[in-house]
């Protein structure tokens, strides 16, 4: 895939070692930008929204459950895929990430070829 054709995904967690993580999965197949707070991540998509979004729930401040709200609200962000990336393991909270708009779900520790295959199911739509 060509420079000019890949796809741009938001990688947004307030852990470091997280996003670390995630960009060594997704930086072989995609463009990745990373916002470290939900605020950050809301001024990034505001500038130049990504193709994929995805977002912890748990972060100081705004939580991702927030952040997802905004992003649906959106006229401009509202049909950008949110997958919630997440240590909130529980039934109710895969439910909350539905509810407020996430596309899907997944539970830290990722599995790198989980994510790059969800990341593909979404992106390529």
């Amino acid at each position: 895939m060509s420079e000019e054709q890949r796809k741009n995904v938001l990688v947004v967690d307030d852990t470091e070692a997280n996003v670390d993580i995630l960009v060594e999965i997704l930086d072989k197949l995609y463009d990745v930008s990373v916002a470290l707070d939900g605020e950050g991540a809301l001024e990034i998509v505001e500038e130049e929204p990504p193709d994929l979004i995805l977002l912890d729930i748990m972060m100081p401040g705004m939580d991702g459950y927030e952040v997802c709200r905004r992003l649906k609200a959106g006229e401009k962000t509202k049909d950008i895929p949110v997958i919630f990336v997440t240590a909130k393991g529980e039934i109710d909270d895969k439910m909350d990430g539905y509810d407020v708009g996430g596309s899907d779900y997944i539970t830290k520790p990722v599995d790198p070829d989980f994510v790059l295959e969800t990341v593909e199911k979404y992106i390529a739509k």
